[in-house]
């Protein structure tokens, strides 16, 4: 399942942990850009149902299209579904 859109664009992921960058590509979601950069991230659904890919976002501004979080919990920006969801700001970076 995807989840892009005609105008999504690239953006920057900063895997903190190790400080790798990875280019998300405009028709690739994040899960599928990190699975291409050989970084697992436990995922079920692929459609921001379950939360199981759920990850932390310690700076930069999440575009969320998942259906997983609260309304309060997307605008906290702390967290977010990689499966579909993408990036408002031109780099995230995540707790991985």
């Amino acid at each position: 399942m995807s989840f892009t859109f005609d105008d999504d664009t690239a953006f920057e992921l900063e895997l903190a942990r190790t400080g790798r960058v990875i280019t998300v590509p405009a028709n690739r979601s994040v899960l599928q850009a990190l699975a291409d950069a050989g970084v697992e991230v436990m995922s079920s659904c692929e459609a921001g149902v379950c939360g199981t890919c759920l990850t932390r976002v310690l700076a930069g501004e999440p575009e969320h299209r998942d259906s997983f979080l609260t309304p309060e919990e997307q605008a906290a920006n702390d967290q977010f579904t990689p499966c579909c969801s993408r990036a408002c700001s031109p780099r995230l970076v995540v707790d991985l």
